[in-house]
């Protein structure tokens, strides 16, 4: 087959690689067109901050004039600082179902990591695990929820025949009010709540000033209760910062809150309204397109994602975890939102799916991969 493998080097490059996404999805009716704004965004090597510590090279794969695939290469230095690896990453990866375009494109974003010194390579993540990642390996029947990645079946094959390997599986849990907001819960919560002096506080929203005060307690839950998990890598205050600027508009108060325990920061839950319930629509991927659809169909939205919910390390085991999952759902369902996506778990982590699975009565409807090879 013949074709070549193109840098991507200016603006204009830059924006085709993001809308060459379409490409790969012609037909696909759970296809969420992601905003062309957010990706340019989420790409601009001077804007976004999490280039101050690690650099990005895209390529695309081009036949005849047009995208059949494309790759980005990836060194994030403060991975590698606080895990004492040399990985190197990539992601935005698509392609044609062509086993030989797959295989170049993994070996062209190898090379380029290996002559940055690295010495494996991982993902996908998007362009990093704080980030959108993985690949979805089983669950295809069904639109991501928001954040979370989507992509043809023949996704996994390409990866495996080109000689990557699991290196990491995550899970996407499905909750339902009714199943685990039951009589019993309420009173387990209730005791443990009155126990531990447990109160919930909505994060500030309208309030600069403590919008911001509200974004550096999470930080530091952030980074503390995630310390030991498998790829977990600190954000920067920067990173954080301008992760939260981006939240804060699609963000429900209801669902975003503080745990304290004793007046003191225990942990935090931010839950999502499931946007891509109505980006589903926006076929262009325009803002225009997207406030429009959210204009007339943000109502019927009736699913939420829980992004993030953690504790503290010594407030776990307390029974604080079943005070959280009693307010996210009570939360959600005074919102219209009985049904929920926890999303991702790693696969080895024993008390998050334990809680999800006992405690929520969630059960595992989607799983995603990240691939890695030696190089």
């Amino acid at each position: 087959m013949q074709f070549s493998i193109v840098p991507v080097e200016s603006k204009s490059q830059l924006k085709r690689f993001v809308k060459s996404q379409w490409n790969f999805y012609k037909g696909d009716k759970n296809f969420v067109p992601p905003l062309i704004y957010d990706r340019m965004k989420l790409l601009n090597t001077e804007k976004n901050p999490f280039y101050k510590h690690s650099e990005i090279k895209l390529w695309t794969a081009e036949q005849n004039g047009e995208i059949i695939g494309r790759i980005a290469a990836i060194t994030n230095e403060n991975h590698n600082l606080t895990h004492g690896d040399k990985i190197g990453f990539f992601g935005f990866f698509e392609s044609i179902n062509n086993q030989e375009v797959a295989n170049k494109l993994i070996e062209t974003a190898s090379e380029w990591l290996k002559s940055k010194g690295k010495d494996a390579i991982r993902g996908p993540v998007n362009p990093s695990m704080n980030d959108e990642c993985a690949m979805l390996i089983d669950g295809f029947d069904d639109p991501p929820r928001i954040l979370m990645t989507y992509n043809p079946r023949y996704y996994p094959t390409l990866m495996d025949n080109a000689g990557m390997q699991k290196s990491k599986d995550l899970f996407a849990y499905k909750l339902e009010f009714h199943k685990y907001i039951t009589e019993k819960m309420k009173r387990l919560q209730g005791l443990i709540k009155e126990r531990y002096q447990v109160t919930i506080r909505d994060i500030n929203f309208k309030d600069k000033e403590q919008f911001r005060k509200d974004v550096e307690t999470l930080k530091d839950i952030y980074n503390k209760a995630w310390e030991l998990n498998w790829g977990f890598v600190k954000m920067t205050n920067e990173e954080f910062d301008f992760l939260a600027a981006d939240l804060k508009p699609i963000a429900n108060p209801k669902v975003a809150f503080i745990v304290e325990v004793k007046g003191k920061p225990a942990g935090f839950h931010l839950g999502l309204p499931d946007l891509n319930q109505v980006l589903i629509h926006n076929k262009g991927g325009g803002m225009v397109g997207a406030a429009l659809n959210l204009l007339t169909k943000k109502k019927n939205i009736n699913i939420m994602r829980i992004i993030v919910l953690g504790l503290l390390p010594e407030f776990r085991g307390t029974g604080v975890d079943a005070v959280v999952y009693y307010e996210s759902g009570m939360r959600a369902h005074e919102l219209g939102m009985d049904t929920g996506e926890a999303s991702w778990i790693l696969e080895d982590n024993e008390m998050m799916n334990r809680g999800l699975t006992t405690t929520m009565s969630g059960e595992v409807y989607k799983k995603y991969r990240i691939y890695e090879k030696k190089i």
